[in-house]
């Protein structure tokens, strides 16, 4: 008898604790919550907290070592030196010009995925959409690489209507991120245009509406948060990116070079330029938060 007290104890007090948390939901959820909100706080939220202390430090020009002395150099070298302007302005534009493209091709893929295929086949073209993720990041941008260079594929193509290849530069960033980053605007885009109702087509075409119409009257709308949730993704990271421009970009410059080449040489310059895409992404969502899409993601 003295053998089972132990285990009798136990078995009690478990379920004791099982009823505390039976009738106290919200002590379940907040047991349930603490480990990931103390992995956001700590980890994410913490680094980006010490990001932005550790730009209003300075470095020593001869040691090159970091002062932790409170300055706002580096934040007013960003808005006076006409260098970072330009780098910023051309960041936000290259992000802008691939969402808009991704949102321009994904849209007629989604649509027939999601509403023209059979049946059948729309997992399989799913699964064919997600395949290019499944790649290695840096083989899939070398390949580009071998695409857009001189005499590559793009210039054989281009040959007969006596064209050529757009080279390296800022239009091969734009095509080569738009490639890298596609999926994320087409998978939303097409689970929007599945759960969209046939009976509202239908009443739109029996009601008299022709197909411009009904796309922007009837599908625009109801797809629309779908396509700006997308939009944060494609936007994002092409704004984060810095190595498919130094594979593919020639001489061009964006954010996320700068803050490489800083890294070694100006800590606190390249945690300055590093606040840039934070602070772009938060207003970027800001923007697009009345749309529906962070509902969406």
């Amino acid at each position: 008898m003295t053998t089972d007290l132990p285990a009798a104890a136990g078995r009690g007090t478990v379920r004791r604790l099982a009823g505390t948390l039976h009738r106290r939901p919200r002590l379940r959820l907040a047991l349930l919550l603490t480990a990931p909100l103390l992995w956001l706080a700590v980890l994410y939220l913490g680094s980006l907290a010490v990001l932005f202390v550790s730009a209003f430090w300075t470095t020593d020009s001869f040691t090159s070592q970091v002062v932790k002395v409170w300055s706002t150099d580096n934040f007013h070298a960003l808005l006076t030196t006409p260098v970072f302007r330009q780098v910023v302005l051309r960041s936000v534009g290259v992000a802008l010009a691939v969402t808009a493209l991704c949102a321009v091709i994904a849209f007629p893929v989604a649509f027939y995925t999601a509403r023209v295929a059979r049946p059948k086949w729309r997992p399989l073209l799913v699964v064919a959409i997600l395949t290019p993720l499944w790649a290695s990041y840096l083989v899939k941008v070398y390949a580009w690489r071998l695409i857009l260079s001189e005499g590559g594929l793009a210039d054989w193509m281009l040959a007969p209507f006596g064209l050529s290849g757009p080279g390296y530069g800022l239009p091969a960033t734009v095509l080569t991120l738009t490639y890298l980053w596609l999926p994320y605007m087409i998978l939303p885009v097409h689970t929007a245009l599945e759960q969209l109702p046939a009976g509202l087509l239908d009443a739109s075409a029996d009601l008299g509406a022709r197909p411009g119409r009904t796309f922007r009257s009837v599908v625009l709308p109801m797809v629309l948060p779908s396509v700006a949730a997308g939009s944060v993704f494609t936007f994002s990271l092409s704004l984060g990116d810095y190595i498919t421009v130094q594979i593919v970009g020639g001489k061009t410059q964006l954010i996320g070079n700068l803050v490489y080449s800083n890294i070694e040489l100006n800590l606190p310059m390249a945690a300055a330029l590093g606040t840039v895409p934070v602070a772009v992404i938060v207003l970027y969502l800001l923007a697009i938060r009345r749309t529906g899409a962070l509902n969406s993601l």
